[in-house]
């Protein structure tokens, strides 16, 4: 009895000095009062700048000319300064990192003047320390009808006249009334949906709940009509409500593990409990309007161009420069097997409603069941830098010409 006394208490001991299970990292965490989103690199030769610099593809190129061209109007001063970035100093760096590309330099060559001309930032991350969620999204390719059928029967929504946002920055503002008077928030979802509010200013019909879901999540898609025309469509505004992770909801809920949160073991569950995952999905406040986009405009970012495979990258535009050159070191999916390393010179040129703080990123995987996979499965922690000229490299400011 003595000995059974003795094991009992050292049970109970061991049970109370147990330590609780840690807290989930919260990559959402947002910025506290007077923190900043970007850091100076103390270090800068530590950044892996050469080796970016050797696996960058002429896409690059590409997304910064796109970048440099959305500087040139007048509308975008509206969004700096921003982290003690200047208009000049964003545009000015995105020119000068074209004039070293074109010049082949090798790359040492390169790095060291690189590192002459640039400071190098880095994203303080959802810990204080630079860790940053680094996921994926893409372009999704569905069959649909223009008109309601009965294999076609989830509309997207065309834009509501009476969604006010803002004019300059977009932001939903609230729900136009009768007497032109703004009234409260915009409807939620279940209400949009179960209203039948929108009835007439559907866009397209697609199969079912989940694939219009998907496409509101995504922002865009294109469209492979019955009638064997394309349409493609993007972004075109929201009712500004909270937005809540269909992945997310179904690990809580118990349908699937932590580690296949991806659209696969999603669309497994959906084939099998409908009704369940569609009262989720309403769950999520969140709704999206669109509009029929031209194909050489599609897909299209928030700055208003297309998007580029594994070059465009969406942060938090409300505390990240826009349209500036970034460089991602984390781990990917190729060809969805093997993880490898993703250290890639980017462009900060897309936003999206679950990227809502500086511990968060999402890169575009491309269009199509293949950037669908890998989307899904990019799910990895990371570092993201960001490259802006020095003062003392920025150009002369322009003289007003006299009469």
């Amino acid at each position: 009895m003595r000995l059974l006394g003795l094991l009992l208490l050292a049970s109970l001991a061991a049970c109370k000095s147990k330590a609780p299970p840690p807290e989930p990292p919260d990559y959402d965490r947002p910025l506290g009062p007077g923190e900043h989103a970007l850091r100076k690199v103390r270090d800068p030769s530590l950044v892996p700048i050469g080796a970016a610099y050797e696996a960058r593809d002429g896409r690059l190129a590409e997304v910064l000319e796109r970048s440099e061209r959305w500087f040139l109007k007048p509308s975008t001063v509206q969004w700096f300064p921003i982290e003690g970035i200047t208009h000049e100093q964003a545009e000015a760096s995105v020119r000068e990192m074209r004039r070293l590309l074109d010049r082949g330099l090798p790359a040492p060559e390169f790095v060291s003047e690189f590192l002459q001309l640039f400071d190098v930032y880095e994203s303080v991350g959802y810990d204080g320390k630079g860790t940053v969620f680094f996921t994926g999204y893409h372009a999704p390719v569905f069959k649909g009808s223009r008109t309601r059928t009965d294999t076609y029967r989830s509309p997207i929504y065309r834009r509501p006249d009476d969604l006010v946002t803002d004019e300059q920055t977009g932001e939903p503002l609230g729900r136009k009334q009768a007497d032109g008077s703004l009234g409260g928030p915009y409807p939620t979802r279940e209400e949009i949906e179960s209203s039948g509010m929108l009835e007439g200013t559907e866009l397209v019909w697609l199969e079912n709940p989940l694939a219009a879901f998907i496409v509101h999540v995504n922002g865009s898609a294109r469209i492979e009509i019955d009638d064997g025309t394309v349409m493609h469509v993007g972004y075109h505004g929201k009712n500004g409500r909270e937005y809540v992770s269909l992945g997310q909801m179904m690990i809580d809920a118990g349908m699937i593990r932590p580690e296949e949160r991806g659209l696969t073991a999603i669309r497994r569950v959906y084939a099998q409990q409908p009704a369940a995952v569609e009262a989720l999905m309403r769950r999520n406040e969140s709704f999206v309007f669109f509009r029929e986009a031209q194909e050489g405009d599609w897909p299209a970012g928030s700055l208003g161009f297309p998007v580029t495979e594994m070059t465009t990258l969406a942060t938090d535009k409300s505390i990240f420069p826009r349209g500036g050159l970034v460089l991602v070191e984390t781990r990917g999916l190729k060809s969805g097997t093997a993880r490898h390393d993703v250290l890639r010179f980017m462009a900060d040129q897309d936003t999206g409603g679950a990227i809502r703080a500086p511990g968060r990123a999402d890169i575009f995987m491309g269009i199509g069941d293949g950037a669908e996979s890998l989307a899904g499965e990019q799910r990895s922690l990371g570092r993201l830098y960001y490259f802006f000229l020095k003062p003392e490299h920025l150009p002369p400011p322009a003289q007003p010409s006299t009469p």
